[in-house]
């Protein structure tokens, strides 16, 4: 099984975040080692219309490729269209048929070879059409607003509150393991009836968007080296 490790170069949030050094190394380093520590993962795939993360990346063991074009790399490309894209090429430049394939987001640092392996055996157990990584949500999502224009509240959801005890856990993606059938990816879809979750804790969940991300992580990457 591959692993494509999405990376384009125009990060608004936080710029040049996939090969900001991170601990003495670039960001996107810690997910292409862990990937190559898998036992299930053959090959680690940059997709980036970037030459600078493009040799990063080979740097720490990438398996060379090709670019992406400029079209899948703007603000509001599909991530879904890139995939496709990616493993079509593979197809027709490489001789590389997929049919399941890992999508591991560079700007989840945190994400250990465990949960990796672990999100692969379920979807080969369960013979998943996809498996993706979730995190608990630590407060009841029922508990959201939307605020107007005057910063006054406006319901989502019923706007009856209790005590946090009394609702059902919920969860979110966290962003960090994908993985895919690639039919089920080429129907441009990323869940079905056949879809299932990894769940991840929070101290392995952050996901850098921002300079307060990139510090978070930081902070708990500190914390693990220290012990």
């Amino acid at each position: 099984m591959i692993a494509i490790v999405p990376a384009r170069g125009g990060s608004k949030g936080l710029p040049g975040k996939n090969i900001k050094c991170l601990l003495g190394k670039p960001l996107i380093a810690y997910t292409i080692e862990a990937a190559l520590e898998s036992k299930y993962i053959t090959d680690v795939i940059i997709s980036t219309d970037d030459k600078d993360i493009y040799e990063v990346a080979l740097k720490y063991g990438a398996t060379p490729t090709f670019l992406r074009p400029t079209e899948l790399a703007k603000d509001d490309s599909l991530a879904i269209d890139n995939y496709i894209y990616t493993i079509n090429r593979l197809r027709s430049d490489m001789n590389i048929t997929i049919d399941s394939f890992v999508v591991l987001q560079p700007t989840s640092p945190l994400r250990v070879l465990g949960d990796i392996d672990e999100a692969i055996q379920i979807f080969n157990q369960k013979n998943a059409d996809s498996v993706v990584s979730y995190t608990e949500e630590s407060h009841p999502i029922s508990w959201h607003k939307h605020l107007n224009e005057n910063g006054k509240f406006e319901d989502i959801f019923n706007s009856k509150l209790d005590n946090r005890q009394g609702y059902r856990p919920t969860f979110y993606p966290n962003g960090a393991i994908f993985v895919f059938k690639s039919k089920l990816i080429e129907s441009k879809e990323y869940y079905n009836d056949n879809s299932y979750a990894y769940i991840m804790p929070r101290c392995r969940s952050v996901d850098i968007d921002t300079q307060e991300d990139f510090n978070y992580a930081e902070f708990l990457l500190r914390g693990k080296d220290a012990k």
